[in-house]
């Protein structure tokens, strides 16, 4: 979510000072790329670039590709087929032995639900949401209809230049499909004369990270998960320590009791706790609140494990018996084993967990993984290739 972030930061300012956009979306990828399907880059016309479709191989020719699309004011699908390993001939430096289709779209300010209004109302309304977007794989000059279909988890849903044969309900039972499996999918639509390709897009909401505890050790925490785009609330019983001053970078500073906090805010499946404050009672008291809370999944206490089970046996003296199950969703200590000594290393630990706890995986080196870095199952896509040179768009074009 903090590419999307910048995206709408750069589409704001670029709005101000008038100039013209257009949105790359790499769209599909057969075999390996740096970036998956998902990944987005806007581009101004005066050559200002927000955002990553690549490691830095692509952009140079995805700029001139988005200027075309800018001055035609017409959608383009463009292919980077970086199989073949003499990449000059292709004229840059790519190497990542896959296919990547990307989607130019020339950014109409006007309308109302143009692609970046779209990932803006993701943002807005902080919910799981699915976005489609359409195109044709198959034909270079088939219809690429683009960012067409939202659908947020409050049910309401936005449409915007779809295929005129596929309508609404065909889609939203895409999106029911995607938010039952919390994943993203593609899809391919029969339709008179053609065949689009669908990405139907699982949009997760952004991470909340709630540090409880102002010292000066969590501070490379919040400047971290900053980068890394997350909602972060700091809490804390000390008025002189949780100011704004201390933490510029969080979205929220607050001094509250540990009984008080979640009077605060509302946590859900994307909110993570991290109990930092030193102060054993605080973060006993706290923890006894977390543990009750059934969608979170990520409690981390600083501090050895005897310091744990002691919370553990202090919390049964108060009459709570702390199940095996709530026991496996609080993680202390708090961190991967990567051998941190300082402030700036644990707070890389801890986040490294949470990422792996978020995603479902086990925090291993990749180098021990016998499959691929990302699972590709839900990537293939059924298409018939009509013409194999209308099929693969060289990049010289």
């Amino acid at each position: 979510m903090k590419e999307i972030t910048d995206i709408i930061k750069a589409y704001e300012l670029a709005l101000i000072a008038g100039k013209r956009m257009a949105l790359a979306t790499v769209v599909h990828v057969e075999g390996s790329s740096y970036r998956r399907p998902g990944a987005r880059m806007l581009v101004t016309d005066d050559g200002q670039l927000t955002g990553a479709i690549s490691g830095g191989c692509l952009e140079g020719d995805a700029l001139r590709k988005a200027l075309l699309a800018i001055s035609q004011q017409k959608n383009k699908l463009v292919t980077y087929d970086t199989t073949d390993d003499n990449d000059i001939t292709l004229g840059v430096q790519l190497g990542c032995n896959g296919i990547v289709h990307i989607l130019f779209e020339p950014i109409d300010t006007e309308q109302s639900d143009n692609p970046i209004v779209l990932l803006k109302r993701v943002l807005e309304k902080r919910q799981n949401a699915v976005l489609v977007t359409l195109f044709t794989l198959n034909s270079r000059t088939g219809s690429q209809p683009g960012t067409c279909f939202l659908h947020l988890e409050d049910d309401h849903t936005s449409v915007a230049n779809a295929s005129n044969e596929l309508s609404p309900e065909m889609l939203l039972a895409e999106a029911a499909q995607a938010k039952n499996i919390q994943d993203s999918f593609f899809k391919s639509f029969n339709i008179p004369d053609q065949k689009l390709t669908g990405f139907i897009e699982y949009l997760k909401t952004p991470p909340s990270l709630v540090i409880a505890g102002a010292g000066n050790d969590t501070i490379p925490l919040m400047e971290m998960a900053h980068m890394l785009g997350w909602n972060i609330i700091v809490v804390d019983g000390r008025a002189g320590h949780a100011t704004k001053q201390r933490f510029p970078k969080a979205n929220q500073v607050l001094v509250a009791k540990a009984d008080e906090v979640l009077s605060f805010i509302q946590p859900d499946a994307q909110t993570f706790f991290v109990l930092m404050t030193h102060n054993y009672n605080y973060d006993l008291a706290l923890l006894k609140h977390l543990i009750q809370l059934g969608e979170c999944v990520y409690i981390g206490t600083l501090g050895p494990k005897k310091k744990l089970e002691r919370m553990f046996g202090d919390l049964l003296l108060q009459g709570m018996a702390v199940s095996e199950k709530q026991k496996t969703k609080i993680f202390g200590p708090t961190g991967l084993d990567i051998g941190a000594e300082t402030s700036e290393e644990i707070a890389l630990s801890v986040l490294a967990e949470i990422k792996s706890v978020m995603a479902g995986k086990k925090g291993m080196p990749l180098r021990e993984k016998s499959e691929p870095i990302h699972n590709r199952s839900h990537q293939r896509v059924d298409y018939i290739k009509e013409n194999s040179e209308d099929f693969t768009c060289a990049v010289s074009n």
